[in-house]
């Protein structure tokens, strides 16, 4: 395990270009990790960068696997495991998502307050490895409220108002019902994808704390007169990008 403490960040749909503004940057396919699940999604590079943000280690996963690619929970989840052995003490977790609550509008970053795991599958399904942590962790604060409380002050001095929501976390790869979503509304759920979940499920498995980011690329089905689609996914990535990185550089050297 390297003996380096860095902050690891996972870049979710359209989001992957963060990882080119780090200093001394390496970068790796993830074809040439072992183990590593291959992005095959539009707007996943597909590569892990380790590179300087000022004074702070990094490590970035630009691209992640998802369970509608084929892989099962346990593959998305390995990044987290590999991410640790190089040296990750604490993460961040961006995705792209559809918007539930109506007060929330496309572009809006949003910060994961919690989540509701509806893929079906744990990534710690299976025999525990005691050496990563607890046969039962616990998740009543999977994302970090003291984080969320550093992002909020970050994004206040930007003259940018942060919003929390709880993520729901859905299998894909088809968009949600307009049915679903009404379903989602119900049961507590501000925000929806198709990520994110296995991961911070192994992250806090492992006792590293969470700091959530959703950027709203879309409204969710039937809460406007539109069809969905990806694109209109990676437009809104691109349109945010850099309000985004300038929160990821004010946010990232004051997690511990």
């Amino acid at each position: 395990m390297s003996d380096s403490s860095k902050v690891g960040v996972i870049l979710g749909s359209g989001l992957g270009w963060f990882a080119d503004t780090l200093e001394n940057r390496v970068e790796k396919p993830y074809s040439d990790i072992p183990g590593w699940p291959v992005s095959t999604a539009t707007g996943h590079a597909g590569k892990l960068v380790t590179g300087r943000l000022g004074d702070t280690d990094v490590i970035v996963a630009a691209g992640r696997a998802h369970l509608y690619e084929g892989y099962t929970a346990h593959q998305v989840a390995y990044p987290i495991r590999e991410m640790m052995w190089r040296g990750m003490r604490t993460l961040v977790v961006t995705n792209a998502s559809g918007g539930i609550n109506t007060s929330y509008k496309p572009g809006d970053l949003v910060l994961i307050a919690d989540h509701i795991n509806l893929m079906g599958v744990n990534p710690l399904t299976g025999p525990n490895d005691e050496s990563f942590g607890p046969r039962f962790p616990d998740m009543s604060e999977a994302y970090s409220v003291e984080y969320r409380e550093i992002a909020k002050q970050a994004g206040s001095a930007m003259g940018l108002t942060l919003k929390e929501g709880v993520y729901a976390g859905l299998a894909g790869p088809s968009y949600e019902t307009p049915a679903e979503i009404r379903y989602l509304r119900t049961i507590g759920a501000d925000l929806v994808g198709m990520s994110t979940v296995p991961e911070v499920i192994a992250a806090n498995h492992m006792g590293i704390k969470v700091l959530g980011i959703s950027c709203v690329t879309n409204m969710a089905a039937g809460i406007l007169p539109q069809k969905l689609t990806h694109s209109e996914v990676m437009e809104t990535g691109e349109r945010v990008k850099d309000t985004l990185a300038a929160l990821l550089r004010a946010v990232i050297p004051q997690l511990k």
